[in-house]
């Protein structure tokens, strides 16, 4: 048995290839690039993900053949968009994007910490996906209309692949619009955020399947 591992970062993505003995048969990695538009704001492409991390599993199963599974990680709280057809909005949002200070301050200060913390075991800050979303509303409310499908970064790649949209606890619980207590998406911050549940991921344990890669795609990458 061999699987391949995908650990999407804010600089490349990194990829290796093992055995179920846990043996390392290879690893690659792909830059993309980190757009700045502005002070203190920071994004990148998601197709620009995708791209790269098909890149890297063809070398793999091109030199150790085809995987029996793929499991992918990556980077917290980044905002991906799409619309009702798939195409992606606009570029992600990161991690390290400040640019939602004023909607992280009003979620404390108006919202409050309190109330944060009763829905979601978390109070904001600027990093979390609910300030972005926030931000978008306010700011680009052509493209916040068009939002049919809301992911974190990983989601993306697994979406892309499976055509599921999935996450986990650990990364649902950092957009702070996931009830940490009660395992599920907050229906009171999604009030607040003006989103709804069916354009959210469902929630999976990390341990989880949550699909296979189309079939179409698993030819073009070796799988």
């Amino acid at each position: 048995m061999r699987y391949i591992g995908v650990d999407l970062g804010t600089s490349s993505v990194k990829l290796l290839m093992m055995t179920g003995d846990g043996e390392i048969l290879g690893i690659t990695s792909r830059e993309y690039e980190v757009y700045f538009p502005k002070n203190g704001w920071s994004e990148q492409s998601p197709a620009d993900w995708f791209t790269q991390t098909k890149d890297g599993i063809k070398e793999l199963t091109s030199k150790f053949g085809p995987a029996d599974g793929i499991g992918v990680a990556g980077q917290m709280h980044g905002l991906v968009t799409l619309d009702k057809d798939d195409n992606i909005i606009r570029n992600a949002i990161l991690w390290n994007d400040g640019r939602s200070q004023p909607q992280t301050d009003y979620l404390n200060n108006v919202i409050g910490k309190a109330t944060l913390t009763k829905y979601t075991g978390n109070i904001a800050y600027a990093g979390f996906t609910a300030p972005k979303i926030l931000w978008m509303k306010e700011n680009e409310p052509e493209n916040f209309h068009k939002i049919a499908k809301i992911m974190l970064p990983k989601d993306y790649l697994n979406y892309m692949l499976t055509g599921v949209l999935a996450t986990d606890p650990s990364d649902a619980s950092g957009t702070l619009y996931y009830d940490v207590k009660n395992k599920c998406w907050s229906k009171e911050m999604l009030d607040i955020l003006g989103i709804s549940e069916d354009m959210l991921p469902q929630v999976f344990e990390a341990y989880e399947k949550i699909g296979t890669v189309k079939p179409e795609l698993a030819e073009e990458l070796g799988l």
